[in-house]
């Protein structure tokens, strides 16, 4: 399991105890007391949780339903995500009514935070320029702040380029950089192809710049256009 499925199940397992919430709680009915519950169990999940559970140390917030919802009381509420939810950065968990005068739903905000260590720029990057073991120091932050996964070993991320201006103190992302290109478009590449039974090799023109790793079209010497993977000596690899 990579460290991020790690992490969203160290996550669904400290809302686990908001999850399995007791089949007749107390009567609830305002706002206040729903996020003030919602907080108590989630701290208390948290708390029953092993320290070595996640490599992160996890954050929970509860956010608040508008104060001006009037809620009609209830003796069963069930907690749950909204499909497409998350348990990551800024989400939010739906609460409805199952034993009262009136079935209601409504959504609570949550924040959950993942604070580990990361890369963090030291200087500003330009566009383009290629990241040094200069560029970047280790620290904690949230994981969770944005969707793009945090890069922690510096050997996917030194020699990379970035791929936009980087600025001093952000954590270095997977959407922040690229590996350098090996070609250009309208640059002559070999081509590689094998089958059952054969293996050819062939010259054609890029279409596209290409970098290890990457998808690539390649236009060959008759005409035809055709997809590649580029390897790490610049050749690209095709199945005919």
């Amino acid at each position: 399991m990579n460290v991020f499925r790690l992490v969203h199940a160290f996550a669904a397992a400290a809302l686990a105890g908001v999850l399995a919430w007791p089949a007749h709680a107390q009567q609830m009915a305002t706002p206040q007391e729903l996020a003030a519950l919602t907080q108590q169990w989630v701290d208390q999940a948290l708390a029953q949780l092993p320290a070595d559970a996640s490599p992160l140390r996890m954050q929970v917030s509860v956010g608040e339903l508008d104060s001006r919802l009037h809620l009609t009381p209830c003796a069963r509420v069930e907690p749950y995500l909204p499909p497409g939810a998350r348990l990551w950065g800024s989400t939010r968990l739906g609460l409805r009514c199952l034993e009262g005068a009136t079935r209601w739903n409504v959504f609570l905000p949550l924040t959950v935070q993942a604070f580990g260590p990361a890369w963090v720029l030291t200087g500003n990057v330009a566009a383009g320029a290629t990241l040094t073991e200069q560029d970047a120091m280790q620290a904690e932050v949230d994981w969770a702040a944005e969707p793009a996964a945090v890069v922690t070993n510096p050997q996917a991320w030194v020699g990379q380029v970035a791929t936009r201006p980087l600025v001093a103190g952000k954590a270095l992302r997977q959407n922040m950089m690229r590996a350098p290109y090996l070609f250009k478009a309208g640059a002559a590449v070999q081509v590689k192809a094998q089958g059952p039974g054969y293996a050819v090799t062939s010259s054609g023109q890029a279409l596209v710049a290409g970098s290890a790793g990457q998808s690539v079209r390649i236009r060959m010497a008759n005409g035809k256009i055709i997809a590649g993977i580029v390897n790490e000596d610049g050749t690209v690899e095709a199945a005919l």
